[in-house]
């Protein structure tokens, strides 16, 4: 793999500033690079590099990816960074569209992204029903049962999703709950022919939802927006009904300066989005 990891010309001499610089190589990285990559990056020992990145692991910031040779992001970057965006958070574009597809539909919507082996909650908007399934912005919450944790899963490179499925046992959350590597395969291939993820009370008893894909400019998976709801009122098959509204707030929502914005030059294609798969922190390319 060609390294794509780059570092200013300038000398850099503050230990912090090598610090900032590593932290921020690791999270504009196009895949989780490891520490050789890390130590090319910044010029570095590898000893110094590794001190680096093993205190920014102790203190959150960073984590080992699935295969445990590579570094991403981690929790408290994440959680740090939702906390900026909230401070504009009602004006916020994704704010307006999912605010504007929760009154189209009249159902709770989220937006959510992948956060190392689980999903977290970057926005959410409720409908006006009594009845609710409360998950606030910054909830991490399983891949294998939910709508989007499954979407995500099923648009994963083959080694990828065999190496998730290694570090971490299948939870059962529900009578519903896929709990064996077989079943839950067969879901994949059949989320991955469709391009919506499912969750039919495998999550949360009475609780159905459904997701669809927000792409980057590559055509990758960044994120994704899905509804969810009580099934006496938002069964799967209506919930399934609702993703043409879905799939219009997911391209109106790739144009937000939040999912890579693309420019006329380098819009998503479809020889993008089928390029060969490689995963960082949060875009999945889709499987081949």
């Amino acid at each position: 793999m060609e390294s794509v990891l780059k570092m200013s010309t300038q000398t850099t001499t503050s230990v912090s500033e090598r610090a900032l610089l590593l932290l921020e190589t690791i999270a504009q990285a196009k895949e989780p690079p490891t520490l050789n990559e890390l130590m090319t990056a910044i010029r570095l020992p590898k000893a110094t590099t590794h001190r680096f990145v093993a205190l920014l692991e102790r203190l959150g910031f960073v984590q080992r990816a699935a295969d445990g040779r590579r570094y991403e992001v981690g929790s408290r970057l994440l959680a740090l960074s939702l906390d900026g965006m909230r401070r504009s958070f009602d004006l916020a574009p994704r704010r307006v569209i999912l605010s504007g597809l929760v009154k189209e539909i009249g159902e709770t919507c989220n937006i959510t992204m992948l956060d190392g082996e689980r999903l977290i909650y970057l926005d959410r908007v409720e409908s006006d029903w009594p009845l609710q399934f409360r998950l606030s912005v910054g909830s991490r919450v399983p891949l294998h049962c939910t709508a989007s944790g499954k979407l995500f899963l099923s648009l994963a490179p083959a080694p990828l999703r065999k190496a998730l499925f290694r570090t971490q046992p299948f939870q059962r959350y529900t009578a519903r709950t896929l709990t064996t590597t077989e079943q839950l395969e067969t879901e994949l291939a059949r989320i991955r022919q469709t391009g919506v993820g499912t969750d039919n009370e495998e999550f949360m008893e009475g609780m159905a939802a459904t997701a669809v894909p927000i792409r980057d400019s590559r055509g990758r998976i960044c994120a994704t927006v899905a509804v969810h709801g009580p099934v006496t009122r938002l069964p799967l098959a209506r919930a399934l009904a609702l993703v043409p509204a879905l799939k219009k707030a997911a391209k109106a929502l790739e144009q937000t300066l939040l999912f890579d914005n693309p420019s006329p030059a380098s819009g998503s294609s479809a020889n993008a989005a089928d390029a060969p798969a490689s995963v960082p922190q949060h875009a999945v390319h889709p499987a081949e």
